[in-house]
């Protein structure tokens, strides 16, 4: 696996890849000729997404090569070695593209063979750029076949900087390149159907939602392949991503409508995600407490119990994670995420203009927290009080979301009033955070208990727990004090 950053030029058929030198040391050029097979479903729906899946025959790296979007400019590709069937992709592929075929059928689409000429940079030992001369054949698949040719040329970065790669680029530019008008071959080559979007007016309360949501949609897509790998942090991104949605569906209900399903389906999805993702942190949490404790308090096999043990526990969570992301309730929300952006279900407001429709739905969301903080300031019972001020905190949260949402249209207001709810959010997060290691605790000092185990280390994280629960309460009318104070100057910034 690796992150790919490349510049991508058109270039003439009589086109001269001009003096590198003063950018540094120039080996080659290198000929190679290269075949690649590349597979999508009938109706293209990787192409569509930005996702290339190929079988690459002769260069210096043959074999599998699947590209999936990560940032501009940069994307993550994943190696695989030559198979010798070109009828059948790898299943460890085919997996990580699941979210886009959702079931449809994978295939040869096109064929490109190119004949390529390397040049590299370098400097000393360091490989710093790769400059691929290329002339291509691209034949596409089909009742008739096509054939296309042209030339491009592509300079990647190796171990060098994104300095170094602007040099190069500028060289080809003056020699008479210019940036490729498709991000990939493939998409030189094949008549990629574009992504369906619903109609809204420029400026309009409604381009700014359905816009918020198809970059959610994106960004939980993206991260479909990277929680199937098990990658770091890539199930809270995701998880981050359904709750994002959710949160917009309500908040901006009177502007894009949904029904309850599609909410319910999100929070199905978080919840599928947040085993995994909860047992990360807290056995992280707890690695980090039993570091700091004296050697005399810690007995027994607590730090197999709390660490390998709940890393098992976390693997078997990433197994359901796995079959749920690949199950038909999955792609049914995924189908119903695209609807959405698609052909939402427009409200009266939609039409009307960002900056006067949108600032009252970040007031509201905001006073929706203060709401739920004053009734759960009504109520002496603990653990009633604990409920409520958890879904202050939901209630916060949410306010976050909405805000960061509209940051950009409604400006300096709506991105102070995401920082505030944010704090609010992470402050009762705390005490959320040591409940749920309290509960934890319990559950394995209980089956420690049934082994026959020493549990004095468990009573004693406990209280520690116990202690920084009720300082995040004790604390917080304080710093509810700090925020409400500030939340006036940032709502009225809110203002057209």
């Amino acid at each position: 696996m690796g992150i790919e950053i490349e510049d991508k030029f058109d270039v003439p058929p009589d086109y001269t890849i001009p003096d590198l030198s003063r950018v540094g040391e120039v080996v080659g050029p290198k000929t190679h000729t290269l075949v690649a097979l590349y597979y999508d479903t009938p109706d293209l729906r990787l192409a569509a997404h930005g996702v290339t899946l190929r079988r690459r025959r002769g260069g210096d790296d043959a074999g599998w090569h699947l590209k999936l979007p990560k940032a501009k400019g940069a994307r993550q590709e994943i190696h695989h070695p030559l198979t010798r069937s070109v009828r059948v992709v790898p299943d460890e592929l085919g997996e990580l593209v699941r979210a886009y075929t959702r079931g449809a059928p994978l295939q040869a689409v096109a064929e490109l063979e190119t004949r390529r000429s390397v040049t590299v940079v370098r400097e000393g030992e360091r490989r710093l750029v790769e400059v691929a001369d290329d002339r291509v054949k691209g034949t596409v698949f089909g009742e008739a076949s096509r054939i296309v040719r042209w030339r491009e040329v592509e300079a990647e970065l190796l171990d060098g900087d994104a300095q170094v790669l602007a040099k190069v680029g500028k060289r080809l530019r003056k020699a008479g390149a210019t940036p490729a008008g498709a991000s990939s071959k493939l998409l030189r080559l094949l008549d990629v159907p574009a992504p369906r979007r619903a109609a809204t007016d420029p400026g309009s309360a409604g381009e700014v939602v359905v816009g918020y949501l198809a970059s959610q949609v994106a960004a939980l897509l993206a991260q479909d392949p990277r929680v199937r790998r098990a990658e770091e942090d890539a199930v809270h991104q995701m998880r981050v991503a359904s709750r994002r949605l959710r949160s917009a569906l309500k908040a901006f209900k009177k502007i894009v409508g949904s029904g309850d399903h599609l909410q319910d389906e999100l929070k199905w999805l978080g919840l599928v995600l947040g085993e995994a993702r909860d047992l990360e942190v807290i056995r992280e949490r707890f690695a980090g407490e039993l570091s700091g404790l004296a050697p005399e308090l810690v007995t027994g096999p607590v730090l197999a119990r709390l660490g390998d043990g709940l890393r098992e526990r976390e693997a078997q969570a990433y197994g359901r994670i796995r079959a749920a992301l690949s199950g038909d309730r999955y792609y049914l929300l995924l189908d119903a995420l695209d609807e959405l952006t698609a052909a939402p279900e427009l409200g009266k407001r939609a039409a009307g203009p960002a900056a006067e429709e949108l600032p009252a739905v970040a007031a509201a969301n905001w006073e929706r927290v203060a709401r739920r903080y004053g009734a759960a300031q009504e109520i002496t019972e603990p653990e009633g009080h604990e409920t409520a001020m958890h879904d202050v905190r939901k209630a916060a949260k949410r306010a976050r979301y909405t805000a960061e949402a509209l940051q950009d249209v409604l400006g300096p207001g709506a991105e102070r009033l995401g920082k505030l709810a944010e704090g609010v959010q992470d402050a009762l997060g705390e005490h959320q955070d040591a409940v749920v290691a309290q509960q934890t605790l319990a559950e394995e000092a209980r089956a420690a208990r049934e082994a026959g185990e020493d549990t004095l280390t468990y009573g004693v994280l406990i209280g520690l727990e116990r202690a920084r629960a009720d300082r995040a309460l004790e604390d917080f009318p304080e710093v509810w004090d700090r925020t409400t104070g500030a939340v006036g100057k940032a709502v009225k910034k809110l203002a057209p």
